[in-house]
């Protein structure tokens, strides 16, 4: 069996979608679509590896705009995004729990202090009875 040398670099035909990609935000299809320019975003607790928490919008999106999550928001390398718009390039390097936002025809953006970030909740039961753990688990 041949051994695999860590320290060699990828190649092109080494390379996964999820290496391929970069780091990644989730961004509003209407910046695409309607080719309209980032005025808010957050970052959140990442989701997975290629996940930077970054999420873009315009600042036009409804709220059922926003529901449908796996329509609406496309994933993007935020260098790609970074490209776009010469000023996502120093926000984007700030931590989880961030949000800027600029008005419309404006070119700087401002720190957000009173948004709460969208969170998915998990339901988690938490029990030390032994018993009930087993019977919930072998039904």
């Amino acid at each position: 069996m041949k051994s695999v040398d860590v320290d060699t670099p990828k190649t092109k035909d080494d390379e996964t979608n999820q290496t391929k990609n970069g780091f990644l935000a989730l961004v509003s299809k209407l910046c695409f679509d309607d080719k309209l320019p980032i005025r808010f975003m957050y970052k959140t607790v990442p989701e997975h590896l290629n996940d930077t928490g970054w999420r873009m919008f315009t600042g036009y999106e409804t709220e059922e705009y926003l529901e449908d999550e796996l329509s609406n928001l496309v994933p993007v390398p935020v260098e790609k995004m970074c490209r776009l718009d010469e000023s996502l390039t120093d926000l984007v390097t700030y931590n989880a729990g961030t949000v800027w936002e600029r008005a419309p025809g404006s070119e700087g953006w401002e720190r957000v202090h009173d948004y709460r970030i969208p969170t998915n909740s998990v339901d988690v039961d938490i029990t030390n009875n032994v018993d009930r753990f087993n019977v919930e688990h072998d039904a």
